[in-house]
């Protein structure tokens, strides 16, 4: 796997800007990315967000990153799958897993999933992509821990601008995040069960 630690936190940098779509804290929506990185933050973190993750992508002299938080051990369970074209880096916290539409608890917990895909793609692929991503990381989680994710997850997916305008499960793409995203994802999730 490429990348880096900083401490308790993970940096990857891309070889050229790709065009994301994410929810995470930091540059979310559509952004321009150098790269991401997954910041570690204590479990009663209660801090301004925005600018924790502006400072850190200062302090490290990263610029153009979208930052994703986590209070779980990234070091323990960051997980890696290449399918494909497709790279997927998952960390997890499984401490609020939740089903989606019943009452949950707000104790910390994050499913953080970056979908790369080394290919042109438009931004409709990108959005395709985060639905099945989104399928992969339901169908995984309700098997192994009986939830569909927890009260704060987030997804990055990136890509090369191009072509490209499909990423459901019927497309060669498509398959390729699923399956990434599962074996990903349960080797995180057994990180934390084991």
């Amino acid at each position: 796997m490429r990348g880096r630690f900083i401490g308790d936190h993970f940096v990857f940098e891309f070889r050229d800007h790709m065009i994301s779509l994410s929810n995470a804290p930091h540059n979310s929506g559509v952004f321009k990315a150098k790269g991401f990185f997954f910041m570690h933050v204590d479990e009663n973190y209660d801090g301004d967000y925005k600018a924790d993750c502006l400072k850190f992508e200062r302090e490290n002299n990263l610029k153009d990153f979208v930052g994703f938080m986590t209070a779980t051990s990234i070091r323990k369970t960051l997980s890696y799958a290449r399918e494909g074209c497709v790279e997927v880096f998952v960390t997890v916290g499984l401490k609020n897993k939740a089903i989606v539409g019943e009452r949950a608890d707000n104790r910390f917990g994050t499913v953080n999933i970056v979908v790369l895909i080394e290919e042109g793609v438009t931004l409709g692929c990108l959005v395709n992509a985060i639905m099945t991503a989104t399928e992969a990381k339901t169908y995984t989680l309700l098997k192994l821990v009986k939830a569909t994710g927890t009260t704060s997850d987030s997804i990055g997916v990136f890509g090369f601008e191009g072509e490209t305008e499909w990423a459901g499960t019927a497309t060669r793409l498509g398959f390729c995040i699923g399956r990434a995203v599962r074996r990903a994802l349960e080797k995180s999730v057994l990180s934390i069960l084991t």
